[in-house]
């Protein structure tokens, strides 16, 4: 019973911790304003991790934002040692440990699906229900990219956008695919 406690509440911090860090790369590469409040929330909660590892990883102003994956990428080695120290009570075999780097990539992919679930589905509701809300140019910005694609080949059916329902189909079948492959590789459970 107290390790299904400690195992759902690693699942949910390191969930937290690893989309934040998601957002904040996806944020650098979308060249969203610093001083929108979004962008200042999540530089502030991440800093802590981010700011050492940039002088590591420095990013020089490119595409990605080099130390927020790499935070997102420890942060998904360390959920996952701790998942398996909690379920085990032992320490993980040096044989597992190319598999541990394999499930932490893979684990990254689901997480930033479901950072694209959830800013889809807010969007979608807030588009409803407060569609001049101050948060929905920071996630039109964010989600157009993904969901221009396909509303170029879904069918228009006057004021219902059907791209974010596809988006979020074809997110829900990859986060399956991704718990397949992270499972045969860290076969412990599927994460």
């Amino acid at each position: 019973m107290i390790g299904e406690i400690l195992r759902f509440l690693l699942d949910i911090i390191f969930n937290l911790i690893g989309a934040v860090l998601l957002a904040r790369a996806w944020i650098h590469a979308a060249k969203l304003h610093p001083f929108n409040p979004m962008s200042k929330a999540i530089h502030q909660t991440t800093n802590w991790l981010v700011e050492p590892l940039r002088k590591i990883v420095p990013t020089q102003g490119g595409l990605f934002d080099w130390a927020s994956l790499l935070g997102a990428l420890l942060a998904a080695v360390a959920y996952l040692l701790l998942m398996w120290l909690v379920s085990t009570a032992s320490m993980l075999p040096a044989k597992l440990l190319p598999g541990l780097l394999g499930a932490s990539i893979v684990t990254l992919g689901r997480w930033a699906l479901n950072l694209i679930v959830w800013m889809t589905l807010i969007q979608a509701v807030l588009s409803w229900v407060n569609p001049m809300a101050t948060i929905m140019p920071v996630l039109t910005t964010l989600t157009d990219p993904l969901l221009a694609p396909i509303r170029r080949i879904t069918p228009k059916l006057g004021a219902l956008d059907l791209a974010p329902l596809v988006l979020l189909v074809l997110a829900q079948i990859a986060m399956m695919v991704l718990g397949r492959i992270s499972f045969s590789l860290f076969p412990l459970f599927i994460l």
